[in-house]
């Protein structure tokens, strides 16, 4: 038994991670830290457990994330944007020799963390960087098709459709944008490259696609790290790709515009005799619009679909394999949230051996976090993780696989 504390852990993430943490067992204590003490000590009452505690953490004072994860045996990172936060706390928590988990979804922010490998291999501790959707169980079930399903993976390609959560952050905006205004990083043709999301070389990875149970839609060019890390461990791949969509597709055009526009920058411009940050202006806009957006595309419960294509070789033929995590009444919350835990579970019972800074790929068994989730996971009366794996042979027949089995 050991005590774990999520960092950002009333928030839309780390709540869901926090409630399957303390439904789990396996841990005596739990410290749910949050610059929102209030918020944070409301879901600690609704927990109900004597084993749950909150405290104040300010994510940008390295002081207080080590006074906040004292005594820790795990230390399972929520906090967002990736891109401000990751490091100092990544820091913050090699400093102290604690294991650390988080769900960071900036490449940027993972190349910086990666870079941090030799500090915390000498600091003793394992640290899981991206444990949430994509990357996380994107990069684990990749993994599971190299090491189990194909002798030779060709190509790889990530798409994530999610929305209509009850809530959304600014740090999920401001993450949104920072992922629209860089160089967003591609492996094509066997090389590392980069695109333009308002480019054409953007525009000419944007593609159709039908997600399981969500609908078909228009996905674009996302900078998610699992584009740089994957092929590190996938001998030969030619192609990886990451491409996804924020849903209603109105809020996510809202959001691309003001972003084209130019109107997303953070020197402050004078207005009416008033200091103002564009980028806080448009972040409060897009927000204000947010709820208007939703109602008007008829999207009235949470859903997401998370979807891998993975084609390679078997025995000389050409093997395709489409994984397909989708829900309805569940958002980023639980796709981000669940897998987060499971990390953090991981961690704490020994099955992350590996000391130094890993992708999921790198150091999590496929079959550890598959039967964790059976037997672990429970978030609104659901168990488990809803996987649909299809196996399309070089004959173009289709049929439908138990990963289980």
């Amino acid at each position: 038994m050991s005590k774990v504390t999520v960092l950002g852990g009333c928030g839309a993430v780390g709540s869901i991670a926090t409630q399957v943490l303390a439904s789990s067992g396996v841990f005596s204590e739990i410290t749910v830290a949050d610059i929102d003490i209030e918020k944070a000590t409301e879901l600690v009452m609704s927990l109900g457990g004597s084993n749950v505690s909150a405290v104040e953490v300010d994510a940008e004072n390295p002081q207080s994330i080590r006074s906040a994860i004292a005594g820790s045996s795990v230390v399972l990172n929520c906090v967002g944007p990736f891109y401000k936060y990751g490091p100092i706390i990544m820091k913050a928590v090699i400093e102290s020799k604690i294991n650390y988990v988080d769900v960071c979804d900036d490449f940027d922010a993972t190349e910086e963390l990666l870079g941090m490998d030799e500090e915390a291999k000498k600091a003793g501790i394992s640290a899981l960087i991206g444990m949430g959707s994509s990357p996380g169980i994107a990069n684990v079930l990749v993994r599971f098709c190299a090491d189990s399903l194909l002798e030779q993976v060709e190509s790889v390609d990530i798409y994530h459709a999610h929305g209509g959560e009850k809530i959304e952050g600014q740090a999920v905006v401001k993450h949104r944008i920072h992922s629209m205004k860089m160089d967003i990083p591609m492996f094509l043709d066997g090389k590392f490259t980069t695109v333009g999301l308002f480019e054409d070389s953007g525009r000419a990875m944007e593609e159709e696609t039908e997600f399981r149970d969500v609908g078909t839609y228009n996905v674009y060019a996302y900078p998610h790290p699992e584009t740089i890390t994957l092929p590190k461990y996938l001998k030969g791949v030619k192609r990886v790709t990451n491409l996804g969509l924020v849903l209603p597709p109105a809020y996510a055009e809202l959001i691309k515009g003001m972003v084209r526009l130019g109107v997303t920058g953070e020197a402050p411009v004078e207005v009416q005799g008033h200091k103002v940050v564009p980028l806080e202006f448009a972040v409060a806009f897009i927000l204000s619009q947010r709820d208007r957006l939703t109602k008007e595309a008829g999207l009235k419960e949470p859903m997401g679909c998370l979807k891998i294509v993975v084609k390679g070789y078997k025995n000389g033929d050409k093997n395709t394999y489409v994984f397909s995590m989708s829900s309805r009444g569940q958002g980023m919350g639980e796709g981000t949230g669940v897998p987060a835990a499971l990390g953090a579970i991981l961690m704490a019972t020994g099955k992350i051996k590996q000391k130094g800074v890993c992708p999921p790929e790198g150091c999590v068994n496929p079959m550890d976090v598959v039967e964790l989730a059976q037997t672990k996971v429970s978030v609104g009366g659901k168990t488990g993780f809803p996987i649909v794996i299809e196996h399309i042979d070089k004959n173009g027949k289709l049929e439908k696989l138990d990963l289980l089995s």
